[in-house]
């Protein structure tokens, strides 16, 4: 599904990522751990075609895409791939149901918010602005929102950091769920050790290089 040949991402004289190679399959879960400036969000970034690596070629099916067109990017980054943060950024005067349809309306897709909605639990929550929800109820709501388009690629970046215990295990079933069931790939970035149990394999990340 993914592969990163020697990529590199300097930003004038510092290097944030040194010769990185990986591939990643349909249906993983893989875990990206690291201490704090290892470059891991910066390769969660370049996975997502937020950047261009310095160097080096990310390719999707084998396609490779760091020379694609602007517009291109976009709509890869719409129908392809889904993204999940550490705090849910959610549209405050919009409802749980109201964020799905936003994003499935700029992919020009209508979808029935309710029954994605249901899937996470949160059916009788889809009327409720964001103030009104708990933590993990929003959090809930922005992997929802991550998987109106059915992306192949997820990219979660410390998606538990701001949940209680119960409620990051939570959020790490949702993730394997869709990895294992549904064929997704899926990349999470998480400091909590607790979390790998859930993940088929992890890479460890130090000085911007992959170290297994």
């Amino acid at each position: 599904m993914i592969k990163l040949t020697h990529i590199e991402q300097t930003y004038g004289e510092m290097r944030i990522l040194q010769d990185v190679s990986f591939e990643a399959k349909t249906g993983e879960l893989i875990a990206l751990v690291g201490p704090s400036g290892s470059g891991k969000s910066t390769l969660l970034q370049l996975l997502g075609l937020l950047q261009s690596p310095s160097d080096g070629m990310i390719q999707f099916d084998g396609r490779p895409v760091v020379d694609s067109s602007d517009e291109g990017r976009r709509r890869m980054r719409l129908e392809e791939i889904g993204f999940i943060f550490q705090e849910s950024h959610l549209v405050p005067f919009l409802t749980a149901a109201e964020q799905l349809e936003l994003v499935a309306e700029e992919a020009g897709r209508t979808i029935d918010a309710a029954a994605q909605l249901d899937v996470f639990g949160l059916r009788d929550r889809r009327n409720h602005l964001p103030h009104a929800l708990s933590g993990g109820e929003r959090q809930r709501v922005a992997i929802a929102r991550a998987l109106v388009n059915d992306p192949r690629l997820v990219l979660a970046d410390e998606p538990t950091a701001s949940l209680d215990y119960e409620n990051a295990q939570l959020v790490m079933q949702l993730l394997q769920q869709q990895a294992h069931e549904h064929g997704k790939t899926v990349l999470v970035i998480t400091h909590d050790e607790r979390m790998l149990t859930y993940c088929d394999r992890i890479l460890r990340m130090e000085d911007g290089r992959v170290l297994e």
